[in-house]
Order: C-alpha cells, then sequence, then structure tokens
C-alpha cells in the first residue's frame, strides 16, 4: 500500500477566508456565527447563522464563469486554488490522467434551486436559466475544480450528508494508496444557508435559537445546547502519494494514516443510542492506521450542539478508547465555525493537519456548563500548546453516516 501525505489545503469559512485567517481563528477562539445576513429570517424561529463574510466571487472567478456556478461550487473553487498553490503543485509537470478530484456536498445548489423554483411560479418555464441543471447538481464543484486545473483522474462527489467531505478524503486516500493516482485534491464544499433549508431544520427543532446570543449559540457538550448553527464554506486538501511528493521536492505537511467507515442502520436523522456505529468507524480507522487509542493524541469531535449527537459520541469515544478516553483531547470546532454540514469534515480535517504541524490543540468555546453525560477532555474555551503525533476526525451524518479520519505527524 502506498503512503499518503497532505502537501497542500485551503479555506474558506465563517471565520477567516483563506487557510491562514482560518487557523489563526481557530486558535483565537474567534466565533463567526451571527444574525441571518443572506436571507430574511424574521419569521423563523432561528436567526443566527456562521455565514462566509465580506465574499465577493469575482475577485477570485471571472465574472462570466461565476454567474454560472451556485454559491456551493464558487467556495469550492476559491478553497481548491488556495490548496493547489499551497502545494507548489504544477499540473503541466503531472500526468493530468492521474491527479483527480473529490469532492463532498450533501447538498449541492440549493440556492439555484429556490431561486428558479421561484422564477418557475413566477415567470412560467420559459424563464428558468439554461444553466439551472448544471449549476444545482452536488457533481458540479469537482467537475469545475477539474476543468480549471485540468485534473483527468477519478471525479467524483460523495454524498453522505454531514459525513460527506470526510467520505471524500477517505475515498481519496484509498484510490491513492491501491496506486490508481499520484494526485487528489479531496475536500467539501456547502453552501445552505437558505430560507427554504432553514424553514426545514427549524421544523426539526434541531437549530439553536440563541437568536439574541449568536455568539454562544453553537456550545458544544455544554449541558445548556439548544442546536447545531448552520453554517456554510469549504475546504480542500491536496492529498498526494509520499514518493511522487518527495520526488517534486512538496513541503510535507502531515500524512493522512487511517480511515474508517460504518452505517448505524438505525435512523434517518437520529444516531443510534450509544454510538456503536461512530465507535467502529474510529476503531476502524485506528486499525488502519496501524496504531492503538492510547497513540491518539487529539479528536477532533464531530460535535455539533446537539443534545443525542454530543452525548452518544461521547459514548462512542468511550467505547472505542476505553482507559485512553481519559487522556485524549476532544474539542469541537464548530462552536466556532458553526455545522458545514458536508463540509464540515473537510474543515476540521485541516484542524487536525495544523493541530500536527503547529502542535496545537484548539479549544471548544463556550463551554460553561458541564454536561455529566460528555465526560471527556473537551479543551474548554482555551485551547493548549501539545505536541500532536496522531490527531483523528469524526463525522456523523443523517442516515446513520459515520467516518473518522487519522493524520500522522509526518516522519520521513
Amino acid at each position: 500500500m502506498k503512503r499518503v501525505v497532505v502537501t497542500g489545503m485551503g479555506a474558506i469559512t465563517p471565520i477567516g477566508n483563506n487557510l491562514d485567517e482560518f487557523w489563526a481563528g481557530i486558535k483565537n477562539g474567534v466565533c463567526g456565527i451571527d444574525k441571518v445576513t443572506l436571507f430574511d429570517a424574521s419569521d423563523l424561529k432561528t436567526q443566527i447563522a456562521g455565514e462566509v463574510k465580506d465574499f465577493d466571487p469575482t475577485e477570485y472567478i471571472d465574472k462570466r464563469d461565476a454567474r454560472k456556478m451556485d454559491r456551493f461550487t464558487q467556495f469550492a473553487m476559491v478553497a481548491a486554488d488556495e490548496a493547489v498553490k499551497n502545494s507548489g503543485l504544477d499540473m503541466e509537470k503531472e500526468d493530468p490522467w492521474r491527479a483527480g478530484v473529490i469532492t463532498g456536498s450533501g447538498i449541492g445548489g440549493i440556492s439555484t434551486f429556490a431561486e428558479q423554483h421561484a422564477i418557475l411560479l413566477e415567470k412560467g418555464p420559459g424563464r428558468i436559466s439554461p444553466f439551472f441543471i448544471p449549476m444545482m447538481i452536488g457533481n458540479m464543484a469537482a467537475a469545475q475544480i477539474a476543468i480549471k486545473h485540468g485534473m483527468q483522474g477519478v471525479n467524483e462527489n460523495v454524498v453522505t450528508a454531514c459525513a460527506s467531505s470526510t467520505n471524500a478524503l477517505g475515498t481519496a486516500f484509498r484510490h491513492i494508496q491501491y496506486g490508481d493516482s499520484d494526485i487528489i485534491l479531496a475536500g467539501g464544499c456547502e453552501a445552505t444557508v437558505t430560507k427554504i433549508a432553514f424553514a426545514g431544520f427549524c421544523n426539526m427543532k434541531a437549530m439553536s435559537t440563541r437568536n439574541d446570543d449568536p455568539k454562544h449559540a453553537s456550545r458544544p457538550f455544554d449541558a445548556e445546547r439548544d442546536g447545531f448553527v448552520l453554517s456554510e464554506g469549504a475546504a480542500f486538501l491536496v492529498l498526494e502519494e509520499l514518493e511522487h511528493a518527495k520526488k517534486r521536492g512538496a513541503h510535507i505537511i502531515c500524512e493522512m494514516a487511517g480511515y474508517g467507515a460504518t452505517d448505524d442502520a438505525y435512523h434517518i436523522t437520529s444516531p443510534v443510542p450509544g454510538g456503536a456505529g461512530g465507535a467502529k468507524a474510529m476503531e476502524f480507522a485506528i486499525k488502519d492506521a496501524g496504531i492503538t487509542p492510547a497513540d491518539v493524541t487529539y479528536i477532533n469531535a464531530h460535535g455539533t450542539s446537539t443534545k443525542y449527537n454530543d452525548q452518544f459520541e461521547t459514548e462512542a469515544i468511550k467505547t472505542t478508547f476505553g482507559d485512553a478516553a481519559r487522556s485524549v483531547a476532544v474539542s469541537s470546532t464548530k462552536s466556532m465555525t458553526g455545522h458545514m454540514l458536508g463540509a464540515a469534515g473537510a474543515v476540521e480535517a485541516i484542524v487536525c493537519a495544523k493541530a500536527i504541524e503547529d502542535g496545537y490543540i484548539p479549544a471548544t468555546i463556550n463551554y460553561e456548563n458541564p454536561d455529566p453525560d460528555c465526560d471527556l477532555d473537551i479543551v474548554p474555551n482555551t485551547g493548549r500548546n501539545l505536541e500532536v503525533k496522531y490527531a483523528m476526525s469524526n463525522s456523523l451524518g443523517f442516515g446513520g453516516h459515520n467516518a473518522s479520519v487519522v493524520f500522522k505527524k509526518y516522519e520521513g
């Protein structure tokens, strides 16, 4: 099996429109959640979100091209471009058939869908945009990235709800391990801060209603948590076969060492009580990495700030880690970013990579009231300077999808 390393990263998030801004926001405990500005939310129970701020797609993408892309694809293009530049990759020197793109997006172009449906009702079918379908479909971010960078190898979009981009990373990992690709640009993108999505989540009673205190609304593992906060953005990592990366003199950020995926086979929205599916995904990822639970320094938890997710994920970690659950550091950076749905896993994979690179474990902010059902070392409120050899990221999605990835300090 080939070894896989991370050689580039890019992000656009509610706490920073590039990698450096994002990581600075994480280290400083910045919260990107505020009142919704993308639409009028005054008649909804939840009126807060983690929006990408000051985003003008034409600063990054040709105006004519940007008009043919949904917001989720625009985010993907920005984050992917940064990851490629960060990697120092020159596609003119690469075999394009061995370079691919794998994205994760749980929903795709929902804003385009809503806009065009309104036009259909108001003006009739003749006024629907000819770009409606290619703007809406979830694979289009992967396609547009490939067109931009000339990557002609594997090209896919993974749809596993909130586990989408973690599964995208895992799928890319396997392609490179098996020798089918040299380079895969993998990650996730989502832009669901729309009225129709909000209405659906509100009616599920899944989102926080702390509208008067948005900065403290996302509070994973806290006893007073009342739901997740929807957010948007994108993140991409350049995954590369080790010898290929060394041959071109790439800077190696860390190594991707393990991947595990399962399904609860229990319920369309609720995780299984006790978290058995999540526990197995972690177990498989740890085994795949060839390590023991005690070797893991840090877990970036799925940690959505909903009652059952946080409780059952805690139970899952205890099941997998046993005695080591007492010593492993756990945090949820969704306390700062909100929940980016299909893009969340890729964003949190970058957090793991940066934790390893910088020797810094980020905090779970807004942790004020300990929950006896979430009795882990959740790194409350202030991050820690600590060497991280192995970091794990968990993602749990509607439909019972569970995915875990393990990253390792690169040591040659």
